[in-house]
């Protein structure tokens, strides 16, 4: 009997697991489906290449900002 508990337990996990597996492969595949869900979401067809360059950029220019607003905050002293 304790057997048979556990087969059927960890058929349970075993199915839990794949469909767990499958809503998350569905969900990777619906990312570019619809374009525009963030206010920074990039283009549909963007390559990794692509993606990994605004982000970058993004990065950069957050980097200029922040030490432009230092130099500023230090004339004024």
């Amino acid at each position: 009997m304790k057997a048979v508990f556990g087969m059927l337990s960890l058929l349970l996990v075993v199915v839990l697991v794949a469909l767990l597996a499958k809503k998350q492969l569905s969900g990777l595949s619906g990312v570019g489906a619809t374009p525009g869900i963030a206010s920074g979401a990039s283009a549909p067809l963007a390559t990794p290449q692509q993606s990994s360059q605004q982000l970058q950029n993004q990065v950069r220019k957050s980097v200029e900002d922040a030490m432009q607003q230092t130099r500023s905050q230090a004339d004024d002293k």
